[in-house]
C-alpha cells in the first residue's frame, strides 16, 4: 500500500511540475502569453556593421595589428551564444546546435532573412516555435535582431567584405564629420558665396554658423538658399572632375575655390555629406581643388586657387583619421614627417572600430583608383609609424 501510495504521489508531483513547466512557458513575469509580442518592431539597416564574429581584423594591416586595425563589435556568434547557446541549451545538450558559423548557417538563406530559419524563430509569436523559450525571460534587443537581419541580407558570410563595410563607413562618415555642419555642403559652399565667386550668389544668400567646442569656436559661412547650394555644388563637383580629366583641354574648367585667405576669414570644409562626395574628396583633395593662395592666373586677371596636379597632395582621407600612419605625397613620394589624424577626433569623434571600418572600405572599394591606395607603381603611399610596414597591394 504504501508503495501504491508514493507512486501516485509522484505522479501527482509530475503532473504538478509539467503544469508548471506549461504555465510558465505561456506566461512571463504574470504577463499572459497573448500580450507578448516578438515580432521586429524596428527599420532593417543596411548601414549597420554586422559581422558575424566580434573581431575582424581588416585587410591591409600591420604585421601585428596596430590599434586602428580591428573592428570590434557585438557580431551574430555572440549574440546568438548569449540567447540561444548556452551551455544548458543549443551550446549543450538541445539540437539543432548553435556554437559555430556552420551550425547557425544551416538555419539561414542567405539574402533573405524572412525565408530563414533563425530570423523566423526569434521574431515569430507562436510559443511552440519561439526561441529563446518565453520562460528563459530574455527577449533579444532590438539592435541585436537588426544586426542578425542585416547579417543574412547581406549575404550569411563568416567573413565580411565590401557589402558589409562600404554601406556602414559611409554613414560613419556622412553623420561623423558632417555633424555641426563642418564637412557638409551648406558650408562648403558658403564662404565660396559670400566671396562673389560666382555669378547670382550674393552675401545675402548666406548665414553664419558658430561651431562651439569645449576649447574653442569656430564660425563657418553658410549657404541656405537650398536650390542654389545644389545647383552650385553639383556644378562645382563636374567642373573639378572635367578639370582634372585634362587640365590642358578643359584649363577653362578650373573651379575658383578657396580655403582660407584672401578670399575668406572664416573656415571652410570640403563637402562629405554623401558617398559622390566622399569619392571626389579621395581623388581630388581639398588640398589639391582648394588650394590658400593662388596658383593660377587667367587671361582676364582672375585668380584660381586649384592646382593643376591632383596627385601632389599631402594629405587624404585615411592619412587625415588615422595617427597610427604616415602619408607619402602621390606624385613625390615623400613621406610626412608625422601624422595628420586629427580629424578622427577633433571633428567625427570616431573610435579605434570606426577608423579601421573606414580603412577596410577604403582599400576594398573598387571606386577608390588604386593609385590613392597604393601610390604610382604599386610603391606604396601608406606606411605604419611604428614598424615603418608599407601598405601595398597584394
Amino acid at each position: 500500500m504504501k508503495q501504491v501510495s508514493s507512486l501516485k504521489t509522484a505522479i501527482i508531483i509530475s503532473a504538478g511540475l509539467f503544469l508548471s513547466i506549461l504555465i510558465t512557458q505561456c506566461t512571463k513575469t504574470g504577463v499572459n502569453s497573448d500580450s507578448i509580442d516578438r515580432s521586429f518592431k524596428g527599420t532593417p539597416d543596411s548601414t549597420i556593421f554586422s559581422p558575424f564574429y566580434d573581431v575582424t581584423k581588416i585587410n591591409n594591416s600591420d604585421a601585428l595589428a596596430d590599434v586602428n586595425d580591428n573592428i570590434n563589435v557585438k557580431g551574430v556568434l555572440s549574440t546568438i551564444k548569449e540567447y540561444c547557446g548556452i551551455s544548458t541549451c543549443h551550446g549543450g545538450p538541445i539540437n539543432p546546435k548553435l556554437a559555430t558559423y556552420a551550425d547557425i548557417r544551416k538555419l539561414v538563406t542567405p539574402g533573405n532573412p524572412e525565408a530563414s530559419k533563425l530570423w523566423e524563430l526569434i521574431t515569430t509569436n507562436n510559443l511552440n516555435k519561439t526561441m529563446p523559450p518565453v520562460n528563459a525571460t530574455h527577449e533579444l534587443a532590438l539592435t541585436d535582431k537588426n544586426v542578425i537581419y542585416t547579417w543574412i541580407k547581406n549575404g550569411a558570410k563568416e567573413n565580411p567584405d565590401l557589402a558589409d563595410f562600404r554601406p556602414a563607413a559611409i554613414r560613419t562618415i556622412t553623420t561623423g564629420c558632417v555633424s555641426g555642419n563642418c564637412h557638409s555642403v551648406i558650408t562648403s559652399t558658403g564662404s565660396w558665396a559670400r566671396a562673389g565667386l560666382i555669378p547670382g550668389m550674393v552675401a545675402t544668400d548666406t548665414t553664419t554658423f558658430a561651431h562651439i567646442r569645449s576649447s574653442s569656436i569656430t564660425y563657418y559661412c553658410q549657404l541656405s538658399n537650398v536650390a542654389l547650394r545644389n545647383t552650385v555644388w553639383n556644378a562645382y563637383k563636374d567642373s573639378v572632375r572635367k578639370f582634372f580629366s585634362d587640365t590642358v583641354a578643359f584649363a577653362s574648367y578650373r573651379p575658383c575655390k578657396t580655403f582660407s585667405t584672401p578670399v575668406t576669414k572664416t573656415s571652410v570644409r570640403g563637402s562629405l555629406s554623401s558617398y559622390d562626395d566622399i569619392l571626389m574628396d579621395i581623388m581630388y583633395p581639398k588640398s589639391i581643388r582648394s588650394n590658400s593662395s593662388v596658383v593660377y592666373t587667367d587671361g582676364t586677371g582672375k585668380k584660381y586657387y586649384t592646382k593643376g596636379n591632383f596627385l601632389n597632395a599631402t594629405s587624404s582621407l585615411v592619412s587625415r583619421i588615422d595617427s597610427t600612419i604616415l602619408l607619402a605625397n602621390p606624385f613625390t613620394g615623400v613621406y610626412a614627417a608625422s601624422h595628420q589624424g586629427d580629424m578622427a577626433y577633433s571633428d567625427g569623434g570616431l573610435t579605434p572600430s570606426d577608423i579601421a571600418l573606414i580603412k577596410a572600405w577604403y582599400f576594398a572599394d573598387p571606386n577608390i583608383p588604386d593609385i590613392n591606395k597604393y601610390g604610382t607603381g604599386n610603391n606604396g603611399i601608406f606606411k605604419y609609424r611604428k614598424t615603418g610596414t608599407v601598405i601595398i597591394k597584394h
